[in-house]
């Protein structure tokens, strides 16, 4: 497989869906789209902060990914696994990020801090 399509297919996506969420968030609590994990379902308080933080930071580091897959497509002679294994470090860090922000703001509880 050409070294440049394997990136759109797997760096290219992942964008592909950042906006998605960017131009389509959820609207509300659901169990199918948006970042959902059981504290970010406990209010809308939490969703809402934690979908909207997720989103810009996912559109970031996807479009980060995308550009350094497809310079490594561009100036590398064979990519195996780096493209997957950026792809999978820029999903890490956007989690890791919102997950940060998410105890910096709201207690166990699903309370915001003052």
């Amino acid at each position: 497989m050409d070294s440049i399509y394997y990136v759109l297919s797997v760096n290219g996506v992942l964008f592909l869906f950042s906006l998605i969420f960017h131009f389509f968030p959820p609207k509300k609590i659901n169990a199918i789209y948006g970042y959902r994990t059981n504290r970010t379902m406990q209010n809308e308080n939490i969703w809402k902060f934690a979908n909207t933080f997720f989103i810009k930071q996912f559109l970031i580091y996807s479009a980060i990914s995308f550009v350094a897959g497809l310079a490594l497509a561009y100036f590398g002679k064979e990519i195996t696994w780096q493209p997957m294994a950026i792809t999978i470090l820029s999903l890490a860090v956007s989690v890791i990020k919102t997950e940060q922000e998410l105890n910096k703001n709201f207690d166990s509880e699903g309370n915001k801090l003052k």
